[in-house]
């Protein structure tokens, strides 16, 4: 039996969500001088970012591709870099594989923020994907009223599952 003078008592202040909240303020102070001044020097930023969670805008073919998580840097080549105050979002432009796009990123989505050239890293515990509503279940199909007696209506049957199939050639 474990000693309860060991253990600290359970707070009834919620300290570490208000040590993230003040944390993530951090992120919104780097991005909104880096929107008013540009990245000074070396600088450049890091972002690690939950991608399935609402509000996170991102091209479809990148969804695919990082259907959880996803880090982008923004060093050289970004664009209308800003952080809304409506959404508590930040917007930057990036082009992926040659095609420009704009993305939109929820504050509460970022899971760390990094500024390598000073060696500065933030994490944050990462938020929790809404659970899809899970799909009603197919009502099921009423029985046939007399399933041996032949139908006046032609069937159509289609002869794919029987067709032999031949692996692509490369």
């Amino acid at each position: 039996m474990e000693d309860d003078q060991d253990q600290p008592p359970e707070s009834l202040m919620p300290y570490a969500d208000w040590a993230e909240a003040a944390l993530r303020q951090v992120v919104v102070r780097a991005i909104r001088h880096a929107q008013d001044n540009g990245l000074p020097g070396e600088h450049h930023f890091f972002l690690t970012f939950r991608t399935d969670l609402p509000g996170v805008v991102i091209p479809p073919r990148l969804l695919a591709q990082y259907p959880h998580e996803m880090s982008i840097v923004l060093q050289h080549q970004f664009w209308d870099l800003k952080f809304l105050d409506d959404s508590q979002s930040i917007s930057v432009g990036l082009s992926f594989g040659g095609v420009p796009s704009t993305l939109l990123i929820p504050l509460n989505a970022l899971i760390a923020f990094a500024d390598p050239f000073v060696q500065f890293m933030l994490r944050f515990n990462p938020a929790e994907p809404v659970a899809a509503e899970p799909e009603p279940e197919p009502a099921p199909e009423p029985p046939a009223a007399e399933e041996d007696a032949p139908s006046d209506t032609p069937q159509v049957v289609s002869l794919a599952a029987f067709r032999r199939r031949t692996p692509p050639k490369n």
